[in-house]
């Protein structure tokens, strides 16, 4: 189990291995789907059976994919009571697309993946494409072939390889020309999938405000900063858990724990956009909103130039819990 977690831990951290490993995973999946569940009924039901293996699989990875994804439960948490909705301060729509971009990337992938390998193995399609109902494409199927009228009346028992009027050679003629329509369609899908992840990276970069190696710095900050924020997360977590259960049992005033105010968890979780500014340096949320409070407390006059008193000072990111 550890070893299973240090994996997913080093595929989050690298996009083009997190992508590798949901590809292998889903072509795992669609082998002991087709091998072992899969078993054609040979009647009627041929081609619904078929397409609910087919579409079903691919559409709960597809919601899976959505379910998993960080950014997705980032854009939507809090938004129909957000003031600034999505965008925080920004105004535009330019963020929200980039982000439903990476999103739709990453979704895309696992139920693509499924049906690509699907069709490639051809046991789907066999099936569904022997129970249609439509007379002209069982016909085309058979025409030409020994014992036409047998063959579209008893396609349907071809993939069972049931006993029947038509001759063993004929069933596996139509078979093999079924997978090889389907390997067909498949590799098509998959070189349509290649093509269309080579064009939206490179309108991504084409638009990029940075430049290679200054994207690269800001993916592995924001890694870091993930990581290290997660880290602080639970540690503060475990803080605050610690003195409220301390505080129950020795029934004691509980200390003071600094926990930031809910307007600062909001705008750190807003979506960001690199600023075109050159002197506004900035690679996350988090990094805009450390910057902006520090010029701000800069910006603020001393106390002792507003006040001959002495004055104590109060945190403004405390929360006390009682």
């Amino acid at each position: 189990m550890d070893k299973f977690k240090t994996i997913l831990n080093i595929a989050n951290k690298q996009s083009g291995l997190s992508f590798g490993l949901v590809t292998l995973l889903t072509v795992g999946g669609e082998e002991i789907f087709s091998d072992v569940v899969f078993k054609c009924p040979c009647n009627h039901l041929n081609f619904n059976y078929s397409l609910v293996f087919l579409l079903v699989p691919a559409l709960a990875l597809f919601t899976l994919s959505f379910i998993l994804s960080k950014k997705t439960w980032k854009l939507v948490t809090g938004l129909c009571r957000r003031e600034e909705k999505v965008c925080g301060s920004c105004g535009e729509v330019k963020p929200l697309g980039n982000e439903l971009l990476q999103i739709s990337t990453f979704v895309f992938l696992a139920p693509s993946t499924w049906i690509a390998v699907a069709l490639l193995n051809g046991v789907f399609i066999e099936c569904a494409m022997t129970g249609t109902n439509t007379t002209m494409f069982n016909s085309r199927l058979c025409k030409g072939r020994e014992k036409e009228a047998d063959c579209v009346e008893e396609l349907h028992t071809f993939p069972c390889e049931k006993v029947g009027k038509v001759p063993k050679n004929v069933r596996d003629e139509v078979l093999l020309t079924l997978r090889a329509e389907s390997q067909i369609v498949g590799w098509l899908l998959i070189g349509t999938i290649f093509l269309s992840q080579l064009v939206i990276r490179c309108l991504a970069r084409c638009w990029s405000p940075l430049s290679y190696l200054q994207l690269k710095f800001w993916r592995l900050y924001n890694q870091e900063e993930n990581s290290v924020l997660n880290s602080y997360t639970a540690e503060r977590a475990r803080e605050l858990a610690n003195r409220n259960v301390e505080s129950f049992f020795n029934n004691s005033k509980p200390d003071s724990v600094h926990i930031p105010l809910n307007q600062d968890w909001q705008q750190i979780s807003s979506l960001y956009m690199h600023p075109n500014e050159p002197e506004k340096q900035y690679y996350s949320t988090l990094h805009s909103f450390i910057e902006t409070k520090k010029d701000n407390t800069s910006n603020q006059p001393h106390p002792d130039s507003t006040s001959s008193g002495p004055q104590e000072a109060v945190p403004q990111h405390t929360a006390q819990f009682h």
